[in-house]
């Protein structure tokens, strides 16, 4: 998948030549229904802890880097480039974001209550403690490929 993005946006992937392979969630399951909401359109935001990602090992995103999304069984389904990005604490979520982030029923309330259980439950999987103290990558981003699913014209920068 990298390879046929790579040689159909050359100048994309010259910009921001790295990329990671992952899948939303903790599961399958959510893998799957968070996957689902990517390729309806409906989402086209994530937030996951700073924590989570030192923890993996793996630098934060940038502007312009590329993931490409496994379903909930580890296949490559799609290629996503980060638009937005910002570091904050759990109380700087606002409602343009919950409502890119798609999950339930779109609501500040509802996404404040699904990502607060999920962070404690991560966060207790690593054996750590959740705080809403705690930094999160608010990221916003784009379907680049394939075709089929990609929102528009990549860019290169």
């Amino acid at each position: 998948m990298w390879a046929a993005y790579a040689a159909a946006h050359p100048e994309a992937v010259a910009a921001a030549p790295g990329h990671t392979v992952e899948g939303f969630g903790d599961s399958a399951a959510l893998a799957d229904e968070l996957l689902g909401l990517v390729l309806s359109g409906r989402k086209r935001a994530t937030a996951e802890l700073v924590s989570e990602f030192l923890a993996r090992g793996d630098a934060l995103p940038a502007i312009g880097s590329h993931w490409i999304a496994c379903d909930g069984a580890g296949v490559p389904r799609i290629v996503i480039r980060s638009t937005e990005l910002r570091i904050g604490p759990f109380a700087s979520a606002d409602a343009a974001f919950a409502a890119d982030e798609a999950e339930d029923d779109g609501s500040l309330e509802a996404w404040r209550e699904g990502h607060a259980r999920y962070w404690r439950r991560t966060a207790a999987a690593r054996g750590a403690t959740w705080s809403e103290d705690d930094e999160i990558v608010f990221e916003r981003f784009v379907v680049v490929w394939p075709p089929e699913h990609a929102d528009g014209p990549v860019r290169a920068g």
